[in-house]
Protein backbone atom coordinates (compact mmCIF):
# COMPACT_ATOMS: atom_id res chain seq x y z
CA UNK A 1 0.00 0.00 0.00
CA UNK A 2 1.08 3.45 -0.65
CA UNK A 3 1.91 5.56 2.42
CA UNK A 4 -0.43 8.75 2.20
CA UNK A 5 1.29 12.45 2.16
CA UNK A 6 1.56 13.68 5.58
CA UNK A 7 0.22 17.42 5.79
CA UNK A 8 3.30 19.08 5.83
CA UNK A 9 4.11 17.56 2.47
CA UNK A 10 1.99 20.04 0.60
CA UNK A 11 -0.27 23.22 0.75
CA UNK A 12 -2.85 23.24 2.74
CA UNK A 13 -4.87 24.81 -0.54
CA UNK A 14 -4.56 20.80 -1.61
CA UNK A 15 -5.80 19.58 1.27
CA UNK A 16 -9.34 18.03 0.09
CA UNK A 17 -7.85 16.87 -2.78
CA UNK A 18 -5.68 14.88 -1.08
CA UNK A 19 -8.39 13.66 1.10
CA UNK A 20 -10.64 12.19 -1.64
CA UNK A 21 -7.91 9.69 -2.75
CA UNK A 22 -9.05 6.66 -1.30
CA UNK A 23 -5.83 3.97 0.45
CA UNK A 24 -4.42 1.69 -1.63
CA UNK A 25 -1.67 2.29 -4.34
CA UNK A 26 -1.61 5.06 -5.60
CA UNK A 27 -1.27 4.01 -9.30
CA UNK A 28 -3.59 1.50 -9.09
CA UNK A 29 -6.14 4.26 -7.94
CA UNK A 30 -5.22 6.36 -10.82
CA UNK A 31 -5.51 3.59 -13.71
CA UNK A 32 -9.39 2.45 -11.49
CA UNK A 33 -10.24 6.18 -12.03
CA UNK A 34 -9.38 6.99 -15.19
CA UNK A 35 -11.41 4.42 -16.40
CA UNK A 36 -14.90 5.76 -14.40
CA UNK A 37 -14.22 9.37 -15.84
CA UNK A 38 -14.05 7.93 -19.28
CA UNK A 39 -16.98 5.51 -18.74
CA UNK A 40 -18.89 8.06 -17.12
CA UNK A 41 -18.20 10.91 -19.67
CA UNK A 42 -18.18 8.77 -22.84
CA UNK A 43 -22.13 9.27 -23.80
CA UNK A 44 -22.09 12.71 -23.11
CA UNK A 45 -23.18 14.56 -26.52
CA UNK A 46 -21.12 17.31 -28.51
CA UNK A 47 -24.54 19.41 -27.57
CA UNK A 48 -24.76 18.22 -23.74
CA UNK A 49 -20.59 18.75 -23.70
CA UNK A 50 -21.47 22.51 -23.98
CA UNK A 51 -23.54 23.25 -20.65
CA UNK A 52 -22.44 25.02 -18.07
CA UNK A 53 -24.09 25.16 -15.08
CA UNK A 54 -23.69 29.17 -14.70
CA UNK A 55 -22.82 31.91 -16.80
CA UNK A 56 -19.18 31.93 -15.87
CA UNK A 57 -18.67 28.55 -15.53
CA UNK A 58 -16.77 25.90 -17.59
CA UNK A 59 -18.50 23.51 -20.23
CA UNK A 60 -17.89 20.12 -19.94
CA UNK A 61 -15.74 19.90 -22.50
CA UNK A 62 -13.51 22.70 -20.22
CA UNK A 63 -13.53 20.81 -17.65
CA UNK A 64 -12.07 17.93 -19.22
CA UNK A 65 -9.39 19.93 -20.62
CA UNK A 66 -8.48 21.73 -17.17
CA UNK A 67 -8.15 17.94 -15.75
CA UNK A 68 -5.84 17.24 -18.09
CA UNK A 69 -3.70 20.39 -18.66
CA UNK A 70 -3.79 20.29 -14.86
CA UNK A 71 -2.38 16.73 -14.26
CA UNK A 72 0.24 17.48 -17.26
CA UNK A 73 1.40 20.87 -14.76
CA UNK A 74 1.46 18.54 -11.38
CA UNK A 75 3.04 15.73 -13.78
CA UNK A 76 5.97 18.30 -14.77
CA UNK A 77 6.46 19.28 -11.61
CA UNK A 78 6.30 15.89 -9.88
CA UNK A 79 8.65 14.64 -12.77
CA UNK A 80 11.12 18.04 -12.11
CA UNK A 81 11.09 17.07 -8.27
CA UNK A 82 11.55 13.41 -8.71
CA UNK A 83 14.86 14.16 -10.92
CA UNK A 84 15.87 16.75 -7.67
CA UNK A 85 15.30 20.07 -9.24
CA UNK A 86 16.01 22.49 -6.61
CA UNK A 87 14.63 25.66 -9.03
CA UNK A 88 10.81 26.95 -7.63
CA UNK A 89 8.52 25.44 -10.52
CA UNK A 90 5.84 28.45 -11.49
CA UNK A 91 2.15 28.18 -10.65
CA UNK A 92 -0.49 29.00 -13.66
CA UNK A 93 -3.79 30.75 -13.96
CA UNK A 94 -6.09 27.66 -14.84
CA UNK A 95 -8.86 29.73 -15.82
CA UNK A 96 -6.31 31.80 -18.38
CA UNK A 97 -5.55 28.24 -19.64
CA UNK A 98 -8.85 26.93 -19.76
CA UNK A 99 -9.92 30.36 -21.93
CA UNK A 100 -6.99 30.28 -24.26
CA UNK A 101 -7.11 26.29 -25.16
CA UNK A 102 -10.28 26.83 -26.85
CA UNK A 103 -11.47 22.95 -25.87
CA UNK A 104 -15.02 23.42 -27.11
CA UNK A 105 -13.71 23.28 -30.39
CA UNK A 106 -12.68 19.99 -30.03
CA UNK A 107 -14.78 16.64 -29.69
CA UNK A 108 -15.26 15.05 -26.75
CA UNK A 109 -13.88 12.22 -28.23
CA UNK A 110 -10.52 13.69 -28.74
CA UNK A 111 -10.65 15.55 -25.20
CA UNK A 112 -11.24 12.10 -23.44
CA UNK A 113 -8.42 10.48 -25.51
CA UNK A 114 -6.00 13.36 -24.46
CA UNK A 115 -7.02 13.37 -20.88
CA UNK A 116 -6.61 9.05 -20.92
CA UNK A 117 -2.77 9.79 -22.58
CA UNK A 118 -1.71 12.15 -19.99
CA UNK A 119 -3.32 9.67 -17.43
CA UNK A 120 -0.92 6.65 -18.83
CA UNK A 121 1.72 8.86 -18.96
CA UNK A 122 1.34 9.92 -15.22
CA UNK A 123 1.21 6.17 -14.18
CA UNK A 124 3.95 5.31 -16.20
CA UNK A 125 6.13 7.73 -14.74
CA UNK A 126 5.17 7.14 -10.92
CA UNK A 127 5.80 3.11 -11.95
CA UNK A 128 9.14 3.87 -12.77
CA UNK A 129 10.09 6.18 -9.86
CA UNK A 130 12.74 4.77 -7.29
CA UNK A 131 11.14 4.11 -3.84
CA UNK A 132 13.31 6.84 -2.66
CA UNK A 133 12.23 9.90 -5.48
CA UNK A 134 8.66 9.68 -3.67
CA UNK A 135 10.01 11.76 -0.26
CA UNK A 136 11.76 13.96 -2.55
CA UNK A 137 10.49 17.86 -1.64
CA UNK A 138 10.63 20.31 -4.60
CA UNK A 139 8.91 23.95 -4.59
CA UNK A 140 6.50 24.75 -7.12
CA UNK A 141 4.34 27.84 -6.87
CA UNK A 142 5.67 29.10 -4.11
CA UNK A 143 4.92 26.06 -1.96
CA UNK A 144 7.12 23.32 -0.76
CA UNK A 145 6.13 19.86 -2.06
CA UNK A 146 6.61 16.06 -2.54
CA UNK A 147 6.25 13.52 -5.13
CA UNK A 148 4.18 11.77 -3.20
CA UNK A 149 2.11 14.35 -2.84
CA UNK A 150 1.78 15.40 -5.92
CA UNK A 151 1.04 11.79 -7.37
CA UNK A 152 -2.07 12.38 -4.78
CA UNK A 153 -2.91 16.11 -5.67
CA UNK A 154 -3.20 14.88 -9.25
CA UNK A 155 -5.89 11.93 -7.97
CA UNK A 156 -7.67 13.82 -5.60
CA UNK A 157 -8.22 16.90 -8.45
CA UNK A 158 -9.68 14.55 -10.77
CA UNK A 159 -11.95 13.16 -8.55
CA UNK A 160 -13.01 16.59 -7.41
CA UNK A 161 -13.84 17.18 -10.30
CA UNK A 162 -15.72 14.13 -11.47
CA UNK A 163 -18.27 14.75 -8.25
CA UNK A 164 -18.93 18.42 -9.47
CA UNK A 165 -19.33 16.91 -12.98
CA UNK A 166 -22.36 14.41 -11.63
CA UNK A 167 -23.81 16.56 -8.71
CA UNK A 168 -23.93 19.87 -11.12
CA UNK A 169 -23.78 19.18 -14.47
CA UNK A 170 -25.16 15.70 -15.56
CA UNK A 171 -27.64 16.02 -12.30
CA UNK A 172 -28.83 19.11 -13.81
CA UNK A 173 -32.26 19.23 -14.86
CA UNK A 174 -30.95 21.99 -17.33
CA UNK A 175 -28.39 19.42 -18.53
CA UNK A 176 -30.97 16.75 -18.68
Amino acid sequence: MTIRPETRDYNSYYAPYVSMVPNGEVEAILEEQINETIQLLQPITETQALFRYGPDKWTIKEVIGHVTDTERIMGYRLLCIARGETVSLPGYDDNKYVRNAEFNHLSVQELLENLAGVRTSTIQLLRGLPEKAWNRKGNANDSEVTVRALAYIMAGHERHHRKILIERYLGNEMYL
